[in-house]
């Protein structure tokens, strides 16, 4: 064996990652390479996965959001992210298919992992994307979004669903699908200059 990377990834979990993601066979060969670097065990661990979000938001408090991002694709739930979970997650967060995307904002919405997000879930993503957004920025935001609370119960109304009520995969994504504002209001995106 040589020291080709395509050698210490498993074929089967390549042909799985250029399937299921936008990535070329020599990028996952890269980030698998820094992956080894950072993480020489090859399992990821939440505060890891912290210091690598922090880094794509340097001027916002990343931590809530991350851990979430980060149960939401650890998969087998044991509490690391091996490779395969951690390029899955870049992609998700990153491109892909809209439906794709959307099932994977659901899994980040739904806190408990019951396969239904109720508001109080809801409530707490917004509270984590809202320390995404940077100070300056939250004062800019309009009247009816500019706090965690205001922000979840403008993306609840969406849903028709009183607010002791619960939401399933389907009736979210197709919330989200035929509402533009709800689909901004699932995620932060810095603001366009």
């Amino acid at each position: 064996m040589g020291n080709s990377t395509s050698s210490a990834l498993s074929k089967e979990i390549l042909e799985d990652l250029k399937l299921n993601t936008k990535f070329t066979e020599h990028e996952i060969g890269q980030w698998y390479e820094n992956f080894q670097k950072q993480c020489p065990t090859g399992r990821i661990t939440p505060e890891e996965f912290e210091q690598i979000y922090a880094r794509f938001f340097p001027d916002s408090d990343t931590k809530s959001y991350a851990r979430h991002v980060f149960r939401s694709f650890d998969t087998n739930d044991d509490g690391t992210l091996d490779f395969k979970e951690y390029i899955i997650a870049l992609h998700m967060t990153s491109s892909g298919k809209i439906t794709r995307k959307l099932e994977w904002a659901f899994s980040l919405f739904d806190v408990d992992k019951n396969g239904y997000i109720n508001k109080t879930e809801v409530t707490e993503i917004c509270q984590a994307i809202f320390k995404l957004i940077p100070k300056e920025e939250q004062s800019k935001l309009p009247e009816d979004e500019n706090t965690p609370e205001k922000r979840a119960n403008k993306l609840w109304s969406y849903f028709e669903k009183k607010d002791n009520e619960r939401l399933a995969e389907g009736e979210f994504i197709k919330g989200v699908i035929e509402n533009e504002n709800a689909m901004r209001l699932i995620h932060y995106g810095p603001l366009k200059q």
